[in-house]
């Protein structure tokens, strides 16, 4: 079996990464087939009716700040937008005074100054300060730029100080920019908190561990030309992958759901097309995969394709996600006692994050590695219906909740920790809201496992390749591969995994497009 003629390029993967990739290739000329082994496009930049009327952000939900070139070529400008007066909340849940993430500058370093001290504003601006340097070092935002190598990550730094911080980013911790820069562990414990789930929810290791500062940067990165941070987008973040498959499809690409590719095709050391699961074959010259680039290399690829020592190069990719992200069908929006009841303003609602300091968090990945479910796990609610209101039904909510850390090591039963920390996630929200177990009608909970299965993200990790310092820069493959190991000719890589990396930037499928048409 096979399908129609010939293609001049065939995309693996339909994720927001993909779709960009076979988007900007189809609008080149090339006729592109774009496979994808799910059911629906969008892979975790999806909005999914779980439940009936209840439709969820499955996992991202954020548009990321964005090259204005990239912005351009896939035409996102013309998205609509929820203008939201509040980004997030961040607290403890202590008592503390929720720190407010205003959407306008000035209202937020006004809250800051008026709230949490001139110290904090203080220390906001020298992170801020310190992050540029690396920010310019990692090229996150560099559309069609490839990974830069160690000595011009150093030569990004105009002066000692921003030495030091590229130095901070690839040896440095979380704790020890943090205990810089917001030093007071209990008036900044909301600000350290939050800093804190930024890095790590993209590492397997505690904020005090030696190299995971480079996530913290990875973090605080904005492009040079872009003012606005994130982007609640209406319809949920689906609306998003939703318009790059429309417009793919518009240009005359072709999209295949349920296409799992099983082998990428090499003839005469050069690609020449793929075959599924189901046996059928589709040939093209060029293959761009938006999967994980160590399964794209070590699971699709003949071995024989690729020398020994770089197929084991990807084959050591740590992809340890250790995390829950639940759903919930609500009958009511939250309602939250004394002292925080100004938190029951909607506008206080689209994402609220009840942190943990850096101390607990590291604690708790300490014992989520011998099996020890948190019994306090940081948390970050978000409830999108409440702005909008289309994505559940009439007078109900649909929510969103994700936590840190799921133990993935140890011999605990994996079942009955996902129902354990599930229930203490509902408990740690419940606390603050009494009214919110009640209100729950329906809820489900996934694990890396159960993300790993659904999107084909190994271990579950939603990165393709956590951000580890020795998967950063010149150790993340650009989209011909790692610098100075190429690939088979042919062969492109566009997911999270490759330079870039997380976050919907769409820089990897942008760069591994391309690539592409710089080399035809």
């Amino acid at each position: 079996m096979s399908f129609k003629a010939d293609y001049d390029a065939i995309v693996i993967g339909a994720g927001h990464n993909g779709l960009a990739a076979a988007l900007i290739l189809q609008r080149a000329g090339l006729r592109t087939l774009c496979l994808e082994a799910g059911r629906y496009p969008g892979g975790m930049a999806s909005t999914v009716e779980l439940f009936d009327g209840y439709r969820f952000e499955i996992a991202g939900s954020v548009q990321f700040p964005t090259s204005a070139a990239v912005s351009a070529e896939l035409g996102l400008d013309a998205l609509e937008s929820i203008d939201l007066e509040v980004m997030s909340v961040a607290m403890r849940g202590v008592g503390d005074d929720p720190l407010v993430q205003y959407t306008d500058p000035m209202k937020l370093f006004t809250h800051l100054s008026e709230v949490h001290g001139a110290e904090a504003v203080n220390g906001m601006a020298g992170l801020l300060a310190w992050s540029q340097a690396p920010t310019r070092a990692l090229g996150r935002f560099e559309a069609g730029r490839p990974p830069k190598s160690l000595d011009e990550m150093y030569a990004c730094a105009t002066n000692e100080f921003e030495r030091s911080a590229i130095d901070d980013m690839l040896f440095g911790s979380v704790t020890d920019v943090l205990d810089r820069y917001l030093p007071d562990r209990e008036r900044h414990a909301a600000l350290r908190g939050s800093f804190t789930v930024l890095a790590v929810n993209t590492l397997y290791r505690g904020p005090a561990t030696p190299g995971s500062a480079a996530a913290l940067a990875y973090g605080l990165g904005v492009p040079d030309e872009n003012t606005v941070l994130m982007k609640k987008l209406r319809g949920g973040i689906g609306a998003l992958t939703g318009h790059l498959c429309d417009t793919f499809v518009g240009l005359g690409g072709e999209l295949r759901l349920r296409a799992k590719v099983a082998e990428i095709v090499v003839s005469d050391g050069a690609i020449s097309g793929v075959r599924t699961d189901a046996g059928e074959t589709a040939s093209a010259p060029v293959v761009v995969s938006a999967i994980a680039p160590d399964t794209t290399v070590t699971a699709l690829l003949d071995p024989a394709a690729v020398p020994d020592d770089v197929r084991a190069r990807y084959a050591r990719t740590d992809h340890r996600g250790s995390y829950l992200q639940m759903h919930f069908a609500l009958e009511e929006a939250p309602e939250f006692a004394a002292p925080y009841q100004a938190l029951n303003d909607p506008a206080m609602q689209a994402s609220l994050g009840i942190f943990c300091t850096p101390e607990e968090v590291q604690q708790q990945w300490e014992d989520a590695r011998r099996g020890v479910v948190p019994a306090d796990p940081t948390v970050v609610l978000q409830i999108p219906s409440l702005h909008d209101p289309d994505l559940a039904p009439p007078g109900k909510q649909a929510a969103s909740a994700f936590a840190l850390w799921f133990p993935i090591e140890g011999d605990g039963n994996y079942g009955e920790m996902k129902v354990e920390m599930g229930q203490r996630v509902i408990d740690k929200i419940t606390r603050l809201a009494p009214n919110f177990e009640r209100s729950i009608s329906r809820h489900t909970t996934f694990t890396p496992r159960h993300m790993g299965t659904m999107f084909g993200a190994p271990g579950g990790d939603y990165c393709h390749g956590l951000l580890n310092p020795d998967q950063i820069g010149p150790n993340r493959p650009g989209a011909r591969g790692f610098l100075g190991q190429p690939l088979v000719d042919g062969l492109y890589l566009g997911s999270a995994g490759c330079h870039g990396g997380p976050g919907i930037t769409f820089i990897p499928g942008y760069n591994a497009a391309h690539a592409v048409l710089a080399d035809r």
